[in-house]
């Protein structure tokens, strides 16, 4: 009996839909969302600035992750796209502010 010891596809034997690349593109986004409302309703400005700025770096950098991971099969490209364009929204928004202020 000769069992062949060759292996196609990944070697951890995790597929494309349940691979933690997955993850990137929601985890993007709901940093993205966080950090454009923190940044751009007046109300929560002054109570998540900090938040702000750091959900939106962490959202552009996961979610430019998740867009290359998506383009090879995992995950979906429009939650990592938007993501990381809410992410980048609100980083911006945020660093204006402060640099508006002379920060």
């Amino acid at each position: 009996m000769s069992e062949s010891t060759a292996v196609s596809g990944p070697v951890s034997g995790s597929g494309g839909s349940d691979s933690p690349a997955v993850a990137l593109g929601p985890t993007a986004l709901v940093l993205g969302v966080l950090s454009a409302v923190g940044a751009w309703v007046p109300a929560l400005v002054l109570v998540s600035l900090p938040w702000t700025i750091i959900a939106g770096g962490l959202a552009v950098a996961l979610g430019s992750m998740g867009v290359r991971h998506a383009r090879r099969g995992a995950g979906r490209l429009w939650v990592a796209v938007a993501g990381t364009v809410l992410g980048a929204i609100g980083f911006a928004g945020t660093a204006t502010l402060l640099w508006s202020l002379g920060g």
